[in-house]
């Protein structure tokens, strides 16, 4: 099985925020991904059109263009835990474990992203036999064909890169129904002042309250009577 370890590093840093080292990568990029050849040639030119086309866009409109495909709604979040547990407290354990996974491996992880960033993932996969990453990213698959699907909804060019990972880890891009993402305004909403507590979970003035009745311990009830 040939190993796709530059080709996974081409999509991982191609998944990262195109900053100005990104852009002064982008000939070796272009160049790595041609000559390993681990991807369907079609992909590969797709692949090759998107590196193009963000080194010839003005830093600022690539850049913007980044933060509104992938920090502008969970539908297209390259954190994957979040399709899995949003922001639950179970999200924060399952971070623990890759984290884990890559210790295991012998890696030390350190970024500014958190372990379940896709480029972190496939940064990681990078490092392992082909049989191992194949695997790794398999296992992924259903939440890689959600994000695939919200951005081929977008079409957005960065598709084919969600595409080329599936592909890797010997799957195919399928078309699953996109979750439609909250409203960004109704997602950070306040609560108006003094009309309820929070804008979730709350109920407001006027509106009827649960009330919660316990039993007091027989302790409780004398130190009360003693008070």
């Amino acid at each position: 099985m040939q190993e796709p370890r530059l080709t996974l590093r081409v999509l991982s840093a191609l998944l990262r925020y195109p900053d100005a080292a990104f852009r002064d990568a982008i000939p070796e990029l272009v160049d790595a991904i041609r000559e390993e050849q681990a991807l369907p040639a079609p992909r590969i030119r797709e692949l090759t059109s998107l590196l193009q086309q963000l080194q010839a866009m003005e830093p600022f409109e690539a850049e913007a263009r980044y933060i509104e495909t992938f920090d502008r709604g969970r539908a297209t979040s390259l954190h994957l835990f979040e399709h899995v547990h949003g922001d639950s407290r179970d999200r924060g354990p399952a971070l623990v474990d890759l984290g884990q996974t890559y210790e295991r491996a012998g890696l030390a992880f350190e970024g500014d992203e958190l372990p379940d960033h896709l480029s972190v993932v496939l940064e990681f996969a990078s490092t392992q036999p082909a049989s191992v990453s194949r695997e790794f990213l398999g296992e992924m698959a259903h939440i890689l064909n959600a994000v695939f699907s919200a951005l081929r909804e977008r079409q957005s060019p960065y598709a084919s890169v969600v595409a080329a990972v599936l592909e890797l880890a010997g799957q195919q891009a399928q078309a699953v129904p996109v979750v439609a993402d909250q409203a960004m305004d109704e997602a950070w909403a306040e609560p108006p002042a003094f009309d309820g507590c929070s804008s979730r979970g709350q109920a407001s003035p006027g509106a009827p309250q649960p009330i919660h009745i316990v039993r007091a311990s027989k302790s409780s009830a004398s130190q009360g009577a003693r008070a």
